[in-house]
């Protein structure tokens, strides 16, 4: 099977509804930039050894794909895959364990730290956009994309918490902003 198609040269692609969009449109900025953030988990992964770190990035991983196949599909049915409050939960759960190993915070931090820390915060403020595209599509399109504004918004927030966790098991000092 070859890889290329053909069918985008024209700038227009496939949802998963089989219906044709423009390559610029709301939808695939949303879904494309989740997309990018999943590359910047799996670069984050690159650098990260704690195999309980690697593990919740990889669950990460699976639930941006369900994303991005949720936010690709404008005539769902029951058994197309869908980013669910379980999904959400799971990342909660996640997000409470490796808190737990962390001193609280009392201010902002400057993200970088160890190289695997840096990548961390960089996935972050991906999904951060993510975040930012899909509610521009909700907003556009008046769908009701809840599920995965919750899901992206917690996502972001473990990135946070996995970035401290990685920096504080290399012994890297988080450093306030100064202002």
């Amino acid at each position: 099977m070859r890889i290329y198609t053909r069918r985008g040269d024209d700038g227009e692609t496939d949802l998963r509804s089989g219906e044709r969009v423009s390559k610029s449109s709301r939808r695939i900025e949303a879904y494309g930039t989740v997309d990018e953030a999943n590359g910047r988990v799996g670069s984050a992964a690159a650098r990260v050894d704690d195999e309980d770190v690697l593990d919740a990035l990889e669950t990460v991983q699976n639930g941006l794909f369900k994303t991005q196949a949720d936010l690709a599909n404008t005539d769902k049915d029951e058994e197309d895959p869908r980013v669910t409050d379980a999904d959400v939960e799971r990342v909660e759960a996640l997000i409470d364990a490796f808190d737990d190993e962390l001193e609280p915070l009392t201010n902002f931090i400057l993200p970088g730290g160890s190289h695997a820390g840096a990548a961390l915060h960089e996935a972050r403020s991906v999904v951060r956009r993510a975040e930012r595209r899909v509610v521009a599509l909700a907003e556009e399109s008046g769908t009701d994309e809840n599920e995965v504004l919750n899901y992206l918004n917690r996502v972001s927030d473990l990135l946070f918490v996995l970035a401290r966790v990685v920096n504080s098991r290399a012994g890297v000092e988080e450093k306030p902003p100064t202002y």
